[in-house]
């Protein structure tokens, strides 16, 4: 199996990319897989958050070059390249945050993969890079999701030099959210997890879904859109709950309607 799904504690879900031999390559079969992996789980109500790593050294390496090479045709390419697209919208879109737990490198396409979830930990050697320019191929589909997270002339650089940056950098820039010692970045993890858990799952669908929208808007329409969306979210039993529970100074009992 080259995704592992298993259960960290109620409500997380860990999705595991387990193909170390090629240091997690993003090859059509893993992504393919990722991509079914995620919609499942976005339709399973038992999953509230889920947090996204690598097996073995590190957390993925982007396309695999040898598949890549072996392509050849422009029909192909295009393919691979839409699959993989597919994936970052699918994390971007889904009703479920998608927290990254990075350790050893993630480039290219992993560093996409990276920058297209809702938030973003690492181990302190963690090492982050869009190398593509190094090999003749820049990685123009990884800079559209590490773009919207970091400054552009920073993302300029990393796209021009092809050089990796360091965990602390990466968080200084805000590609990730924070770096841990390898022992704390499990516990670090789950603990942020188990706090998204802990919240209405329709009030995160909701939030979830209006910040990325309204990014794209130009102000008063982002105004407008979230307006409804507050509204939307309004009428919910959640938010009625949640509301009188910080009133009458009691625990939330969520229905998750």
């Amino acid at each position: 199996m080259n995704i592992l799904i298993k259960n960290l504690s109620p409500g997380v879900k860990k999705v595991i990319i387990n193909d170390p031999k090629t240091y997690n390559s993003l090859s059509f079969k893993t992504l393919t897989s990722l991509l079914n992996t995620f919609k499942k789980l976005d339709k399973d109500n038992s999953t509230k958050v889920i947090v996204l790593e690598g097996a073995g050294k590190g957390f993925s390496a982007g396309h695999n070059l040898k598949e890549v090479r072996g392509l050849k045709k422009r029909s192909k390419y295009l393919k691979l390249f839409n699959l993989c697209s597919k994936v970052m919208v699918q994390i971007v879109e889904g009703r479920k945050p998608v927290i990254a737990k990075v350790h050893g490198a993630a480039y290219a396409a992993g560093c996409q993969l990276v920058a297209s979830c809702d938030l973003a930990y690492s181990s302190n050697d963690a090492i982050f890079a869009t190398p593509g320019v190094n090999i003749g191929l820049f990685c123009s589909t990884p800079m559209v999701a590490v773009s919207r997270k970091i400054h552009r002339k920073r993302m300029m650089k990393m796209l021009l030099t092809g050089e990796p940056i360091k965990a602390n950098f990466a968080k200084d820039i805000g590609l990730i959210n924070d770096f841990f010692s390898k022992s704390k970045l499990d516990k670090e993890v789950l603990k942020i997890a188990k706090t998204i858990a802990s919240k209405s799952n329709l009030t995160i669908k909701i939030g979830k879904q209006a910040f990325y929208k309204q990014l794209e808007m130009p102000l008063r329409k982002a105004y407008t859109y979230t307006s409804k969306m507050m509204t939307l979210n309004m009428m919910a039993m959640d938010a009625h709950e949640g509301i009188s529970a910080f009133l009458e100074k009691r625990k939330p009992k969520w229905k998750h309607k």
